[in-house]
């Protein structure tokens, strides 16, 4: 069968591909990215073609071999109940593995036709201490970009590199636009690269600080990996072969913030919502869709559900994330609480999705990363109230279930985390007992810093909760918390 190429393409796309230029360079091209921004660039191409995309694999070369023989072409197909659309995306003109081509990124990030660098580089990528939102100098990347500082590794440090270089340049700055799961990314992706920039040169880190933009922004899209069954199907649809396309849900959602350095793509003409402060938006999606999914994905997975719409599926998952959201997320967030409950109804209908099969599993990585936002900042502003966290307090103690790294058969989990064996140390030393491993685990401050293993509530109901996962199984626990009971230890 014939290769996705742009000379194959099936049918032309709405702009001349030749004609466009490169504007923005993205660290960290995954699947997100590719369903997301890419796909609103490509919107915008037949309008201003100056903002072609240069991304760049910073780990592993996959993206780059598997859409370079294809022109860095790829579908998107997006999925519901009533069946499945495919489109071809051309906005990204060339990927590179900055392991083998650093010289040629970082030649990009210098390039004055650049004005743009984003990234989804996952909370880890960021180099930083997830509980304080902070520089981590002893990161081995940045220990080793702070040793080599015109060959750096990290995300931070090729974009110390490119503005140290803009600037000996007299090149316009740059904007920084972070599209990851942080609060407030904007300013923690700030805070990161002129900190790092600072241990460099302090006169580089104050013409960051006066003259880079780092707009916040809040993306969703859900977005499982792609399997080789839907590989298959894509050509089964298209009659061609696509090395990487992407699986997708109809839904999503672009606040950015509008601070800009140098210019930007008119992104509002894409749909994307251009707005004087996102934190609001984020803090509704962190708390009500992530902190549901990271809690989804570890109860699901300890319960034996592959998938999330299987999870939801569940009676009782579904009382207890719609309760999470309603009694314990909604409260915590500064929104009118009409606007709250349709987008919990929505999220509820998106988990249900039939046709996006996205996997606990692929949900559950990295938790050490994302427990912080996506859970513990919820615990802490509730707990500061004098509130109630049953619920919230379940997922953090079905994480430290999962991270165990034995489940409820006595399976092995493969737990992808980059604090996996450290946990797993913490967890085999502790055996089967919760206050052990409650103990072990909040020691780690790097995820639940110092307030929270001093509260007393948060401990005690922790360690509750994790006694019944390990008596009673996931299940059990889950019928009981959410209706209301406090479960057997």
């Amino acid at each position: 069968m014939t290769r996705l190429t742009a000379a194959t393409l099936p049918a032309p796309l709405p702009y001349d591909r030749t004609a466009v230029t490169p504007g923005i360079v993205h660290l960290g091209i995954g699947a997100f990215h590719r369903a997301h921004m890419a796909v609103y660039v490509d919107d915008l191409l037949p309008r201003d073609p100056r903002w072609g995309i240069i991304g760049a694999s910073l780990r592993r070369p996959d993206t780059r071999d598997a859409l370079a023989p294809q022109d860095c072409l790829y579908t998107v197909a997006i999925r519901d109940a009533s069946g499945t659309t495919n489109r071809v995306i051309g906005s990204i003109l060339d990927i590179l593995d900055a392991g083998t081509q650093r010289d040629e990124l970082i030649a990009y990030l210098a390039d004055p036709r650049i004005r743009i660098v984003s990234l989804t580089v996952t909370e880890k990528g960021y180099c930083h201490d997830p509980a304080t939102g902070r520089l981590d100098p002893s990161h081995p990347d940045i220990v080793h970009d702070l040793a080599n500082p015109k060959a750096p590794v990290s995300a931070p440090g090729l974009i110390v590199l490119a503005t140290s270089l803009r600037r000996a340049l007299g090149v316009e700055p740059l904007t920084v636009m972070s599209c990851d799961n942080l609060p407030s990314n904007g300013k923690t992706a700030r805070r990161i690269v002129t900190a790092l920039a600072a241990l460099h040169d302090a006169d580089l880190a104050a013409y960051i600080e006066r003259n880079v933009a780092f707009p916040s922004t809040m993306v969703d899209r859900i977005v499982p990996a792609t399997t080789d069954a839907d590989r298959e199907a894509v050509r089964a649809a298209t009659g061609y072969d696509d090395a990487w396309p992407i699986m997708t849900e109809p839904f999503t959602q672009w606040v950015i913030e509008d601070s800009f350095a140098s210019g930007r793509p008119a992104f509002e003409l894409a749909g994307a919502q251009m707005v004087d402060d996102v934190e609001p938006f984020e803090l509704m999606k962190l708390r009500m869709l992530n902190g549901s999914h990271s809690t989804m994905a570890y109860l699901g997975y300890l319960s034996g559900y592959q998938y999330v719409n299987e999870a939801i599926a569940d009676p009782a998952i579904h009382r207890l994330i719609h309760g999470l959201m309603t009694e314990e997320a909604m409260p915590t967030l500064p929104m009118d609480k009409a606007v709250l409950a349709a987008y919990r109804d929505q999220l509820l209908s998106r988990f249900a999705n039939p046709a996006l099969r996205h996997r606990t599993w692929q949900i559950a990585m990295d938790g050490s990363q994302k427990l912080p936002q996506r859970l513990l900042g919820t615990i802490s502003d509730r707990l500061t109230a004098g509130q109630p966290i049953p619920r919230l307090a379940l997922g953090v103690a079905a994480w430290m279930r999962y991270v165990t790294g034995i489940d409820e058969q006595g399976n092995a989990i493969e737990v992808r985390d980059p604090l996996a064996a450290r946990c797993r140390a913490i967890a085999d030393a502790a055996g089967r007992d919760a206050g052990r491993l409650v103990d072990g685990l909040l020691a780690i401050t790097e995820i639940f810093g110092i307030a929270l293993p001093a509260n007393d509530s948060f401990r005690l109901t922790v360690t509750g909760h994790l006694a019944a996962l390990f008596k009673h199984g996931a299940r059990a626990t889950v019928a009981a918390i959410a209706s209301g009971r406090a479960p057997s230890a």
